[in-house]
Order: structure tokens, then C-alpha cells, then sequence
């Protein structure tokens, strides 16, 4: 089972979707990644909070073996973000952002997580992003997310990211925003040229697709009667993808696949409730229910 390390950000979130509400619930990008991941192997977690971080969070995620050496916590107040989703749930509208503490964050790597298996950074500043990568031995498998505002704003530090990247993961606005182009298998052929050998579009409802040099693999959304918050599905979705890859080592291109699927798997069980609430009850034996169910939704057979 190999390490995981990410490097992304702890928040409280203020959510409005058609279905409900919740305030400065837990959030944050390591923190859906981290949970997500831990169900499948050992997680060190980099982030930053501020002194008003309640210990009954940090509690959560010890409680699923995450390890917390990474954390920082600082005086004065932990990154918040506000926002919310109409019937389009595939869009957030972001309300408000306070970066507190995270925006002058630089990310300190203890010596025991310098040499990760696998590395997720999470959505922060490309340029901090190189700044782990410059301090870590090379992991086998390094993945990262973005975002519209630093593709937009730091366009040139993030294609110098993508290009030590093996698997970058992004929604399809994203997708269109760096590749600057409407179609996705135009802006994979483009992406993939520059850097990432995989490139994963999360497509909400509308499910996943997966493109390399050779081939794309598609999966649709797991349907679900109740969709009531879909804030960190993205970032669980990589936890349940790179969770995967660490714990089987495997990174040929059938395993891959199963990798999308329990990333699939995981995001559909986020969105289920708000924060991490639907995870905080989930078992590994769930998961592999849905994962079957994932197959037997995609299934057919070959035409004689």
C-alpha cells in the first residue's frame, strides 16, 4: 500500500442548493480528498487553519487515519467560502471567498512526507504548487486540480505545473477555460501534448471522461434519487482515484479505469448530503456495492 500526500485547503462552507442549506460547515479541498482517500490508504495531509478550527474536526480525520503532522495552524481566522447551486448543479456561483489565513500560506513538508508514492495537489496557487514539487522526491504518480481563476490568472506558472503532472483532474468549464477551445477532445489532444499524461474531465451529471495518448474511456454518473450538495465531489472524486491507485500500486490502464470508477463511486456518495456528512457514515463495503453497480449499469455485451 503506497503513501499518499496532498497539499490543498481546510475551510468552512456556507452552501445554498435548491435542496437545503448549511453554514460554516467542514470543507476544503485536502479535506474531501483526504476523507475520500482514507478508505483506501494511509493519507498525510498538508494544510492550513486558523486559530478558530474546532479540534472536533481535526478528531474526524485522525479517526480515519489521516495524518496531521503537515497541518499548520495559525492566528487568525481559517479560509471560508460561501456559494450556491440552482437546479444546474453542475456550477457552483461563488457568493464570497475569505482566504484568511491561506493567503499567505507556503506549504512546510516534514521530512517524513518528502518522498510520497503519490501526490495530490489540491486547488491552491500554481505557484505553490511548484513549490511542493521542488521539494519533494519524484513520486510515481503526481495529480493535481485547478480552477477558472488560476487558469485565467496564472496561466504560464500553471502549464510549468501540468508539465511535471501525470494525471490532471478538472471539470469541463475548466477543460474549455485552459484549452481555450469548446470541444473537449480538442482541448484533451492539446493538454496532453504539454505535459499530463492523463487527463480526467469531470462532467457532473453527465459522468467522467478519461483521455491518454492512446484511448478515452467514458463513464456516465451514478443515478441518484436525492442530489442535495454537491461541494467536494470533484475533490472526492480524486480521493477515491488516487486512493485507489496507491493502495493497488497499479498503474496499467485497466486499473486506471477502476480508479475512475471509485472516483465515480465516491462522488456520488458526497453529494448525497452536505459537507462530509454522508462520508463520515460510509463503509468500504458500500463502496464496493456501488462500484458493482457502477459495472452492472455500463455493462452490455458485443454485438454477434
Amino acid at each position: 500500500m503506497g503513501k499518499l500526500l496532498v497539499v490543498g485547503s481546510m475551510a468552512f462552507d456556507t452552501v445554498r442548493t435548491p435542496f437545503g442549506e448549511a453554514t460554516e460547515v467542514l470543507g476544503g479541498s485536502a479535506t474531501y480528498f483526504a476523507t475520500a482517500a482514507s478508505f483506501f490508504t494511509s493519507v498525510d495531509l498538508i494544510a492550513v487553519v486558523g486559530e478558530d478550527f474546532p479540534e472536533h474536526h481535526l478528531d474526524f480525520l485522525r479517526s480515519r487515519g489521516i495524518d496531521l503532522t503537515g497541518l499548520e495552524r495559525r492566528s487568525g481566522k481559517t479560509f471560508r467560502w460561501r456559494g450556491e447551486y440552482t437546479y444546474q448543479l453542475n456550477e457552483a456561483h461563488t457568493l464570497e471567498t475569505q482566504l484568511n489565513v491561506l493567503e499567505t500560506f507556503r506549504p512546510t513538508i516534514p521530512d517524513q512526507y518528502r518522498a510520497p508514492d503519490m501526490l495530490f495537489l489540491g486547488n491552491i496557487d500554481p505557484e505553490l504548487q511548484l513549490e511542493v514539487l521542488n521539494h519533494v522526491h519524484r513520486p510515481r504518480v503526481v495529480a493535481c486540480d485547478t480552477m477558472n481563476f488560476w487558469i485565467d490568472g496564472k496561466r504560464e506558472a500553471l502549464w510549468r505545473v501540468l508539465e511535471q503532472v501525470d494525471v490532471l483532474i478538472i471539470n469541463d468549464g475548466e477543460a474549455r477555460a485552459l484549452g481555450q477551445d469548446a470541444n473537449l477532445v480538442k482541448v484533451a489532444k492539446d493538454t496532453l501534448a504539454r505535459g499530463p499524461k492523463h487527463l480526467i474531465i469531470k462532467r457532473g451529471e453527465y459522468g467522467v471522461l478519461m483521455f491518454n495518448e492512446k484511448r478515452v474511456f467514458g463513464a456516465p454518473a451514478f443515478p441518484l434519487e436525492m442530489v442535495k450538495d454537491p461541494t467536494g465531489a470533484g475533490d472526492t472524486f480524486a480521493g477515491g482515484f488516487m486512493g485507489h491507485l496507491a493502495a493497488t500500486g497499479d498503474l496499467s490502464d485497466a486499473n486506471l479505469r477502476q480508479a475512475t470508477i471509485f472516483g465515480s463511486v465516491m462522488a456520488s456518495f458526497t453529494v448525497e448530503a452536505f459537507s462530509l456528512d454522508r462520508l463520515r457514515t460510509l463503509t468500504f463495503h458500500d463502496i464496493q456495492n456501488r462500484f458493482r453497480e457502477f459495472k452492472r449499469l455500463t455493462h452490455f455485451e458485443d454485438v454477434s
